[in-house]
């Protein structure tokens, strides 16, 4: 009997430490920030997966699917030249990426276009603005 006790205990505490071990992202709204701003954007809607930094490392990177893109090595990528077109495709959502299709990043231009009441004009300038601050982040 008390061998059944001792494996029915040690069964739920390897299921609770596996429980424990799982992380998951909560998906909450994202707040408003300033469209002139590309450093707010990018503390509020990126830095949680892709790090203060811009390395990947951020508080809710290891509860994805896939990691993060780097995002200090665009350039470095892409021949020196950082792809500024591309980083804004993605960003609105009209790009391939695997993190897309998983849902892990969300598709900010539909997103930008809430929070702008429809003024794509002012969406515009969020993705310019963000665009501009992942520039900065590039390693030299």
């Amino acid at each position: 009997m008390k061998v059944r006790v001792i494996i029915g205990f040690a069964t739920v505490l390897i299921a609770l430490m596996a429980q424990a071990q799982e992380k998951t992202i909560k998906h909450v709204p994202a707040k408003p920030t300033s469209a002139s701003s590309g450093q707010d954007m990018y503390v509020n809607y990126c830095a949680v997966c892709h790090g203060k930094d811009g390395k990947g490392g951020g508080p809710a990177a290891s509860a994805l699917k896939a990691p993060p893109t780097d995002l200090t090595a665009l350039a470095k990528k892409n021949n020196g030249q950082y792809p500024s077109l591309h980083v804004a495709t993605i960003i609105r959502g009209d790009g391939e990426l695997p993190a897309h299709g998983n849902k892990d990043m969300p598709v900010w231009g539909p997103l930008f276009m809430e929070m702008s009441q429809g003024h794509e004009a002012q969406v515009q300038q969020r993705i310019a603005n963000l665009d501009q601050y992942i520039a900065s982040l590039q390693a030299k």
